[in-house]
């Protein structure tokens, strides 16, 4: 006996995926867009109470003014010029000297560099590895408005 085979009969079981992916790069894109990077309010200080809890508002304490260590180059007469919150350094040992001196009082100041278009690169780097070294962590570069 003779088990007829009937490969005429068998249906396709392709899936068209094209359809499926225009899908879900719709929904990504769709996502993307409407996706909110911003902090949640909950987390945001504010003076207002809670609506469910029944504390009440605690004021935002707020934090004065910092000091800030400004360290100034400029470049005359083929040497770099230093000055450390208005106080002269002829070479970057003294420079050294101050930003330890400070850090010993208080790390947490921030170190604003700023620093003349003519300073050769070199010395603002030795300036920046001097405030790193010092163990000051908040080391700013003053930028001018045009």
């Amino acid at each position: 006996m003779h088990v007829p085979t009937h490969h005429d009969d068998r249906r396709q079981t392709d899936i068209a995926m094209t359809p499926m992916i225009d899908v879900v790069f719709q929904l990504m894109i769709f996502f993307i867009c409407t996706a909110s990077f911003q902090a949640a309010e909950e987390f945001l200080p504010s003076n207002l109470a809670i609506a469910s809890g029944t504390s009440t508002p605690s004021p935002i304490e707020v934090q004065p003014e910092l000091e800030r260590i400004v360290v100034r180059a400029t470049y005359v007469d083929g040497k770099t010029n230093w000055v450390v919150n208005d106080r002269s350094c002829a070479t970057s040992a003294e420079v050294r000297q101050v930003l330890r001196a400070v850090a010993e009082i208080d790390r947490t100041l921030p170190v604003v560099l700023d620093v003349a278009d003519a300073v050769p690169l070199g010395d603002m780097i030795d300036v920046y590895d001097l405030s790193r070294l010092a163990g000051f962590e908040k080391i700013q570069f003053a930028a001018k408005k045009k």
